[in-house]
């Protein structure tokens, strides 16, 4: 959301990141939703989003119905912490690529764990 939105906080920060790093970077469906329901909530387009999409820059490359088990143990474990289908989506991610880095903006990917207790590597403002 934060490269999306002029008056987010970390917005030079995500355009910076997004201007430095190649493509295609890879997302999810339940990323793009979230994504969608914010920029929108602040009164933005949701089309720059699909836009990244259409040109190659972000891939959706996440199949829940695969993982399905996966991503329910991750809300179960996250539960208490609130966590949503689009992180627990991106916690899964992480483990199956494990060279990533998730790029974020949410301080809950510090509280996060990959294969139970592994640090997820993070390339965030705040990291």
């Amino acid at each position: 959301m934060a490269f999306f939105t002029k008056n987010d906080t970390h917005h030079e920060w995500a355009r910076g990141q997004f201007a430095r790093l190649s493509g295609p970077l890879f997302t999810c469906e339940a990323v793009m939703t979230e994504t969608c329901y914010l920029v929108r909530r602040a009164s933005v387009s949701a089309g720059a989003a699909f836009e990244l999409v259409a040109r190659g820059a972000l891939e959706l490359d996440f199949s829940l119905r695969t993982e399905l088990e996966a991503v329910r143990r991750l809300m179960a474990r996250y539960e208490d912490a609130g966590v949503s289908l689009a992180d627990a989506c991106l916690v899964r991610m992480s483990e199956l690529h494990p060279r990533c880095q998730v790029m974020t903006t949410d301080r809950d990917f510090l509280v996060y764990r990959r294969e139970s207790r592994r640090a997820i590597p993070l390339l965030a403002p705040f990291s």
